[in-house]
């Protein structure tokens, strides 16, 4: 019988249904899906051997889950790849002994207040309760949920009175806590990493274009050479004691600092997982659950064949998308690229001026940053997307 991995997922996503599971298939597990919301994981692909209801953001409850649905003795991994169940997927990987991130680290990067205070030693950044914030605080501000994703709801306010109004109108959609944290100027990166416990190897770094303030959509994301200030991101996380697995990591350089804007303890998504394993051409999926299964990191990082670009395509008003590419993958000369929907045909849009706007996202991998962007650029006016 194949070991099992139980794997702990909210809504399904392309990184799991076409990248974590696949990989698991290619490794010989067997996959027990544990989800909170069965009806969207009802057609999962093999290797799932079974898809279980389970509150997965009580930890209480994905432990006594799997101890029900684990047969023979303890599970081969338990892993997700949700930002939101890092923390009840490691304390149940504990409780079976096997391999897995630090619940704390966890918990610390999923709460911005709580990393915030956990990092101050090392950069101090304010950081305030968004409904009590006090009157000298350093304006502009960012305010933003305390434990969002996608750029949901994170505005710019540049005064108290602007403040009050963003958490008011904030706070008619959604009734968790939010924060407003100084503004921190600079260029925006990503970093990718990767750890088996023993050793954290950076896989590389994207430089990121946002729309304009208030809003803060991520609009392109481009391959580029780490920064030099990049150990200074690797010291802070160490601080966290996010050193396993995948981490997603998001901070801006200005004037020699880079300072973190958010820590997301899992691979990047929005289709930049696939774009990643294709340009250092690594089975990425498959290193991570490697981990997870108690494995160390292969010799070496690969150098990146070529350049890389990830560029959503965004709606820019709500309504119906009455028309839109499928699926895609073609050559263009020597650049690689592929489109891969988020939305399909039919779908309703609703403008929320956050990466939950994207109707698809746009790879490209090519020998140089010309030939890739000019690629994209014949791609996109190649196809049409129409939202009535």
């Amino acid at each position: 019988m194949a070991a099992s991995l139980f794997l702990a997922a909210g809504k399904a996503t392309d990184s799991v249904t076409h990248g974590f599971l696949p990989a698991a298939g290619r490794l010989g597990l067997d996959v027990v899906l544990l989800t909170d919301r069965p009806a969207e994981h009802a057609d999962a692909p093999a290797p799932v051997r079974a898809v279980v209801e389970c509150d997965v953001s009580d930890f209480r409850d994905v432990i006594d889950r799997i101890d029900r649905t684990a047969a023979p003795g303890t599970p081969a991994g338990v892993f997700s790849n949700s930002d939101f169940l890092q923390a009840p997927a490691a304390l149940a990987a504990a409780y079976f002994g096997l391999p897995g991130k630090d619940w704390r680290a966890a918990a610390r990067a999923k709460n911005k207040a709580l990393a915030r205070r956990h990092l101050a030693h090392l950069d101090p950044v304010f950081s305030a309760d968004a409904r009590a914030v006090p009157a000298d605080a350093p304006y502009p501000l960012v305010v933003k949920p305390r434990e969002g994703v996608a750029s949901e709801d994170v505005l710019l306010v540049r005064d108290a009175a602007e403040l009050r109004a963003r958490v008011a109108e904030i706070g008619a959609r959604r009734a968790d806590p939010l924060v407003a944290e100084e503004y921190l100027p600079g260029t925006l990166h990503t970093l990718e990493t990767l750890g088996d416990g023993h050793e954290v190897r950076v896989l590389g770094s994207f430089r990121t274009d946002v729309s304009p303030p208030p809003h803060f959509v991520e609009e392109r994301l481009e391959w580029a050479p780490p920064p030099p200030e990049t150990p200074q991101v690797l010291a802070q996380l160490e601080a966290l004691g996010a050193g396993f697995g995948a981490c997603h990591t998001e901070f801006v350089v200005h004037a020699g600092r880079a300072r973190i804007i958010e820590v997301n303890y899992r691979l990047i998504g929005d289709h930049c997982d696939f774009l990643l394993a294709d340009l250092l051409g690594v089975p990425l999926h498959e290193q991570i659950l490697r981990a997870h299964l108690g494995e160390r990191l292969a010799p070496a990082v690969p150098r990146p064949r070529g350049h890389a670009v990830a560029e959503p395509v965004i709606a820019d008003r709500p309504g119906r998308l009455a028309a839109a590419p499928g699926p895609v993958e073609l050559d263009d000369g020597g650049v690689r690229l592929a489109y891969r929907p988020q939305r399909a045909v039919g779908d309703e849009v609703a403008l929320t001026r956050t990466n939950r706007d994207y109707l698809g996202t746009v790879r490209a991998i090519g020998p140089d940053p010309d030939g890739v962007r000019a690629a994209l650029a014949r791609f996109r006016a190649a196809h049409e997307w129409t939202i009535a």
